[in-house]
C-alpha cells in the first residue's frame, strides 16, 4: 500500500482521503481547517501541520481543492508540492480547475521528475462517502495504470479520457449537462406545482421513465422538499460554468443552452444563494415565476 499525503479535506476531500485509509494506504492530510484534519485523524490517518509535511516522503499526493488559483498555488508555491515532492512521486489532481492550469501542471510536473494526473471527480458527497464516485482521469498511460490500485479506493467508474487536460475537460461537459439537468428539473417542478398536481407522485413516475436521470434520483425529493443542504455548492457550480464557457470560447463553439442556465446559476450566486446546494438553483426559478 502507498504512503499518500493528501491536501484538500473539504465535502469531498475529507471522505476521499477516510476511504483512502479504509483500503489501507498510510494517509497524511492537510486542510487549512483544523477540524477537516482532525477528522481525518479520527478515522485512522495522521496530521501534518503544512502542505511540505503532507507531501514530504509521499509516494502518491491528492489534492481536491475549489479551483485553479488554489490548485497552482499548492503546486508551485515555495514549500508546495513541486518544491519538496521526491521524484517519480505520483500528483493525481481530483480538483475541477482549468483544463489549461491542468495543462501547466503536467508539465512542470514532469520537468520535476513526477508523473501527474487531472482525475477530477463526479458524484457529490454521497459517493464520495461511500467511495463510488466517477473519475475521468487525464495524463500519461503509465502514470493512470500507477495510480487506478489509489484511485480504487475513491472511485466506482474510473477512466482513463486522454492526455493531461483531456479530465478537466470531460468533467466541464460534465458540470454542463448537470446545470442543465437540474435547470429543467427546477422548471418541471414549479409546473407541476403550479397544476396542483402532488409533485411526489409526478417525480416519482418520471423517475420511472426516459426523463428519469441520476440527478432527478439524487435531488428530486430535496428540490419538492425545499431543502438545499450543500453537497455540492452553488458557487462552486458557478465557477464551473466559467470553465466550461471559458473552454467553449477556445474551441469557437456555441453553446446556448449552457450560456443560459450558466447566467441562472450566475444570477443565484449574485442574490446570496451561493452557500446552498445546486439544487437551490429552484429558488431562481421559482423567483422568475413570482413563486417565492
Amino acid at each position: 500500500m502507498s504512503k499518500i499525503g493528501f491536501i484538500g479535506l473539504g465535502i469531498m476531500g475529507g471522505p476521499m482521503a477516510a476511504n483512502l485509509v479504509q483500503a489501507g494506504h498510510e494517509v497524511t492530510g492537510f486542510n487549512r481547517s483544523p477540524a477537516a484534519v482532525d477528522e481525518l485523524v479520527a478515522a485512522g490517518g495522521t496530521a501534518a501541520a503544512s502542505i511540505a509535511e503532507a507531501v514530504s516522503g509521499a509516494e502518491v499526493i491528492f489534492t481536491m481543492l475549489p479551483d485553479s488559483p488554489d490548485v497552482e498555488s499548492v503546486v508551485f508555491g515555495e514549500d508546495g508540492v513541486l518544491a519538496v515532492a521526491e521524484r517519480g512521486a505520483l500528483l493525481i489532481d481530483c480538483s475541477t480547475i482549468r483544463p489549461d492550469a491542468s495543462r501547466r501542471i503536467a508539465e512542470a510536473a514532469a520537468e520535476r521528475g513526477l508523473r501527474s494526473l487531472d482525475a477530477p471527480v463526479s458524484g457529490g458527497e454521497p459517493k464520495a462517502i461511500d467511495g463510488t464516485l466517477s473519475i475521468m482521469v487525464g495524463g500519461e498511460a503509465d502514470a493512470f495504470a500507477a495510480a487506478e490500485e489509489a484511485l480504487g479506493a475513491v472511485g466506482a467508474t474510473i477512466v482513463h479520457v486522454g492526455p493531461a487536460g483531456a479530465g478537466q475537460t470531460v468533467k466541464a461537459a460534465n458540470q454542463l449537462i448537470v446545470a442543465g439537468n437540474i435547470g429543467l428539473l427546477a422548471e418541471a417542478l414549479v409546473f407541476l406545482e403550479a397544476h396542483g398536481v402532488d409533485a411526489e407522485a409526478g417525480l416519482n413516475v418520471l423517475g420511472g421513465g426516459l426523463a428519469g436521470s441520476n440527478v432527478l434520483s439524487a435531488k428530486g425529493e430535496k428540490m419538492r422538499n425545499r431543502e438545499f443542504e450543500p453537497g455540492f455548492r452553488l458557487e462552486l457550480h458557478h465557477k464551473d460554468m466559467g470553465i466550461v464557457q471559458a473552454a467553449a470560447r477556445e474551441a469557437g463553439l456555441t453553446i446556448p443552452l449552457g450560456t443560459l442556465v450558466a447566467q441562472l446559476v450566475a444570477a443565484s450566486v449574485a442574490q446570496g444563494d451561493g452557500a446552498l446546494d445546486h439544487s437551490g438553483l429552484l429558488k431562481q426559478i421559482t423567483h422568475l415565476n413570482g413563486h417565492d
